[in-house]
């Protein structure tokens, strides 16, 4: 058991995210190698992996839950997360990145820039995580480190710092040259456990130089001091340099880029130095800020284990050993051994029976969670993602986490009757540690319906009913899912209610105004009367009754989006007004209001970018054409392949993985993400 603390300055809380198959879980296992967490390396080839320990990661290749890592380097502790990069386990990353101080971004030495590596900066950005870039697999065929470090820069609009070189590419890559220390390095063991530093190759040296004054140019940029001693021709000190370059870091003004061959353990090393060198400590991050729930006051949260508590609930898992596992980061203040919690969003309270260290599926037993630190709670029966746990006198509410909305849906059924009420059970518990998965029983067949964000998703969630609950299952064809919304303002609407039931009289009359909305701004409701016109104890009547109606659009029955729906009048009466009736009478304005507002559907429409040699390009476009696809460009890469990019409506793309290798002879490889929804061609 854990009892003496790390001093928060030496505390790393980092996740490491990708494009699927950059090596981003090859990765962490060197990084778990070298920092003595393991003691033989994990190989997602052979299934050997600790991060992705799961039966189906490991069958697949693919992380499909993140992972949480405890290691030493350097006297650090780093709280690591190992994320997925496959676009239908999105919800993973974006609820690690919610809690994290830094990430580091792997990309690959080939294809530099992918289509979630841009999903993924994107998260970060939003949360405003400082990252390091790790240009990985610099030992494969077409593998170009300036041309990936370009992609950075241009599709992503990063400004970077390489802070390395490679020696070599492709099958003679061999190490990396430090350009602040301007030596070579080179792995001497087939682990790659003992790096040997050398000085610079001859051929190299010329190259080096320009890159490192372009290096030092970067970062004394971002430093008035530096920017002075550069003007007049003075190099600053390597501490100097350092420090202005880690303030860049923690500043999102520069990302540090670094390269290597996970797979053949070249490179990982200097890559965690960057992590303790450059990305911040909780320290470093500052004060966050919650609000007083009964208040609504900002409250800024010192990252200081004497202050009082406020911890994030950021992941819901059911662990075969330990059951309901609640995973949090502590913010402010410290949880202790048997400690009693207020979760504040449930108005609940829970007892810290027991806190544990994660490591992957295993876990060590702690006395505390202090300021700064990543842990788990078993036994917190009634918290979900999202919630904030604090102490029950001094209640704060820290911002949740959104997620995607489902874009696919299908229905599903146990194999066998006598499985029926379990398998309601597994999938609420399922439904409960990913939260980008909804289930719901469809009201005219009774049917159970899941949804999720790719057939993949799906795919997994059956395998685990059977695997982690022993229920067999059979889903039918997925289908997408389509959402309705309106194309034109609509001017007042009337919905009235007035009826007599056991005895009683009901009455609510309320006027709505129609718009619509921001893409993705779902449904927004305002109250725009005057105080006094409906009583205050109505309004959130209505606005039940709104959502309610907006479940079933006219079209055909699907979610409304996108629409801003405004009260502007209405009228009670005393003695007879009821939630009832205005409940009632807000759905009835509502339905009136759509049907005049020209409605259309929507569809989930996706980005999407293949990969093909030149040779196949016209045959794949055609293809696509009828797919009912946009092509926004088609660019040249390296090896005489062809990058096509585009968007295409989801509904369009389903075996289309299979038909793309067949025409490409298996070589063909493509990607999607969720866009926005858009009206139906």
């Amino acid at each position: 058991m854990e009892d003496t603390p790390i001093p928060l300055d030496k505390i790393r809380n980092i996740g490491v995210v990708a494009h699927v198959d950059a090596g981003k879980t090859t990765t962490t296992e060197r990084i778990l190698f070298y920092t003595g967490r393991t003691h033989k390396l994990g190989s997602v080839d052979t299934g050997t992996t600790v991060t992705d320990w799961m039966d189906q990661e490991r069958e697949r290749g693919i992380t499909i839950v993140s992972a949480a890592i405890t290691a030493q380097w350097r006297g650090h502790q780093i709280n690591l997360i190992d994320t997925p990069g496959h676009i239908d386990f999105t919800a993973e990353v974006q609820r690690a990145l919610r809690v994290l101080d830094g990430a580091v971004v792997v990309f690959d030495g080939v294809n530099g820039v992918e289509p979630q590596s841009e999903t993924v900066w994107r998260q970060a950005n939003r949360y405003n995580v400082p990252r390091l870039c790790f240009v990985n697999k610099m030992d494969r065929i077409g593998a170009d480190f300036d041309a990936a470090v370009e992609t950075i820069e241009q599709r992503l609009g990063a400004s970077t710092a390489c802070l390395q070189i490679p020696i070599g590419a492709e099958g003679q890559f061999e190490g990396v040259v430090d350009l602040l220390s301007r030596q070579a390095i080179r792995w001497t063991d087939d682990e790659g456990a003992h790096r040997e530093m050398a000085p610079i190759p001859e051929r190299m040296i010329d190259a080096a130089e320009a890159a490192r004054s372009t290096l030092i140019e970067r970062i004394c940029e971002t430093d008035d001091e530096l920017t002075n001693l550069f003007l007049e021709e003075l190099e600053p000190a390597p501490q100097q340099l350092f420090a202005a370059l880690r303030r860049a870091t923690i500043a999102n003004r520069l990302f540090p880029v670094y390269c290597g061959a996970a797979l053949r353990n070249i490179g990982v090393q200097p890559l965690l130095d960057g992590v303790v060198d450059f990305l911040p400590s909780p320290l470093d991050r500052g004060s966050v800020q919650g609000v007083h729930p009964g208040t609504g006051e900002t409250v800024h949260l010192e990252p200081d284990p004497n202050h009082s508590l406020a911890a994030l609930v950021f992941k819901i898992a059911n662990d075969p050993y330990m059951g309901h596992l609640a995973y949090v980061r502590v913010y402010s203040g410290k949880i202790g051994h048997g400690a009693q919690l207020y979760d504040v969003s449930q108005d609940a309270r829970e007892r810290a029976s027991r806190l544990v260290r994660m490591y992957a599926n295993h876990r060590e037993d702690l006395r505390l969670i202090r300021a700064g630190d990543i842990a788990a709670i078993p036994g917190l029966n009634k918290v979900r993602t999202g919630d904030t746990l604090c102490a029950r006198e001094h209640p704060v509410l820290l911002e949740s986490i959104d997620f995607p909305e489902p874009v696919i849906r299908a229905v599903v059924e146990p194999r066998r009757a006598e499985d029926i009420d379990g398998f309601h059970d597994a999938l609420a518990k399922l439904a409960e540690e990913d939260p980008s998965i909804n289930v719901g029983i469809d009201e005219e067949t009774g049917q159970t319906i899941i949804a999720g964000m790719g057939e993949l998703h799906l795919e997994v969630l059956l395998d685990r009913l059977q695997r982690e609950h022993g229920i067999q299952s059979r889903m039918g064809e997925p289908h997408v899912t389509y959402k309705e919304t309106i194309t034109v303002p609509v001017e007042r609407v009337e919905g009235i209610f007035e009826q007599t039931m056991g005895g009683k009289s009901h009455f609510g009359r309320v006027c709505l105004e129609l718009a619509p909305g921001e893409p993705g701004s779902g449904l927004v409701f305002e109250n725009a009367t005057r105080p006094g016109v409906i009583p205050k104890e109505f309004e959130s009547a209505i606005e039940s009754g709104i959502r309610g109606a907006a479940q079933s659009g006219p079209v055909g029955g699907n979610l409304l989006t996108d629409i801003v729906v405004r009260l502007v009048g209405g009228a009670a009466r005393e003695h007879e007004s009821t939630n009832l009736a205005f409940h009632n009478a807000a759905s009835s304005a509502l339905r009136a209001g759509v049907a005049k507002g020209q409605p259309v559907t929507l569809e989930p429409v996706f980005h999407l970018e293949i990969l093909v040699p030149a040779e196949y390009t016209g045959t794949v476009l055609n293809q696509l054409s009828g797919r009912r696809a946009q092509i926004d460009g088609v660019e040249s890469r390296s090896g005489g392949v062809e990058r096509i990019t585009g968007r295409v409506p989801l509904a369009e793309m389903f075996g289309y993985v299979t038909e793309l290798r067949s025409i490409t002879q298996g070589r063909g490889l493509f990607s999607m993400e969720f866009d926005q929804y858009a009206p139906v061609t």
